[in-house]
């Protein structure tokens, strides 16, 4: 395996080792003398590392620009995978009636069983609903036996399942040319874009997790890509948030005190806490416990009030 040229890559040597060593456990097995750990862990090239892919912000803004400047059913579906980070399959799936209202002025895009047999919610703006109300209006310009293959789907089809997806990476090709973008662009990207965006503007993993459809974080991990300007963001934020001085919570009695007796139980409670802030400042002791007991009968008559205030009611 190390002979090979070109060299095999990791995922095909690993394969290799593995029906290696079972070849050698079912001699071993079968009753041939075979030293044991001939094949050993750190023999297993390591694992991949999965990194994000997401656009950068100026390549992600153009493909965006370009998309809207096409604005047919291609463009419009692209548009709603960056604008959902949903799978291109699962936007292939959406049915007519895939947009639905949760609450007063609040709309979701309703994700039908994918690629982990889970459906979600996924909420919705503005620019959603746009962009469905778009697709709604291009689909009659669809040919005849197109809309008669997909009756009851958002986007019409050729064929099958995968007709739209064949079509859909090419879509994008052409506008990465068009706009001069760099690397492949695949309708994919725009989900790790998707992603990362949402981290950026706040949202938690947990619920990127939710809005992705996954049900591993580590899955999630995966998509999202933290920049160094990220980093320096946070990391301000965070010290900008340590050097703030604590601020006991304060309570004034009023320059015009009530003479009702809520206004009275309002006097006493800041003495009180007047009272107790200047104990803790004390560094004798027999004026502290001198001070405690004060605030105890403060206590007392403050209970009295309240029981003359439920005997009112």
């Amino acid at each position: 395996m190390c002979e090979q040229q070109p060299p095999l890559c990791s995922k095909t040597r690993a394969n290799l080792l593995l029906c290696l060593r079972r070849l050698l456990d079912d001699l071993t097995v079968n009753g041939h003398n075979i030293p044991p750990d001939l094949i050993r862990r750190q023999d297993f090239p390591p694992q991949p590392r999965y990194l994000p892919r997401p656009l950068s912000l100026q390549d992600d803004q153009q493909l965006q620009q370009e998309l809207r400047r096409t604005d047919d059913l291609s463009a419009n579906a692209l548009l709603l995978t960056r604008a959902t980070g949903i799978r291109i399959g699962e936007c292939i799936d959406l049915p007519l009636d895939c947009l639905r209202q949760v609450g007063l002025d609040q709309w979701a895009l309703h994700v039908p069983l994918g690629k982990l047999q889970t459906e979600r919610l996924i909420p919705a703006d503005d620019d959603v609903r746009r962009i469905v109300a778009r697709l709604l209006a291009l689909r009659p310009l669809a040919p005849p036996a197109q809309l008669t293959r997909s009756e009851g789907l958002l986007l019409p089809r050729r064929g099958g399942h995968d007709s739209f997806i064949s079509t859909s990476p090419i879509g994008v090709s052409g506008c990465r040319q068009t706009s001069r973008l760099f690397g492949p662009v695949t309708p994919h990207r725009l989900r790790h874009s998707f992603a990362s965006e949402m981290v950026r503007l706040g949202v938690s993993l947990p619920a990127l997790m939710q809005l992705l459809g996954h049900n591993d974080i580590r899955m999630t991990l995966r998509y999202v890509q933290v920049t160094q300007l990220d980093l320096q963001r946070e990391f301000h934020t965070a010290r900008q948030n340590a050097i703030q001085p604590h601020r006991p919570p304060t309570l004034t009695v009023p320059y015009d005190p009530d003479p009702s007796l809520a206004g009275v139980r309002q006097a006493l409670a800041a003495t009180r806490h007047l009272l107790e802030m200047h104990r803790r400042h004390r560094d004798d002791e027999k004026i502290r416990r001198k001070l405690q007991r004060l605030d105890r009968r403060l206590l007392a008559v403050g209970s009295q009030l309240e029981q003359l205030a439920s005997a009112e009611k």
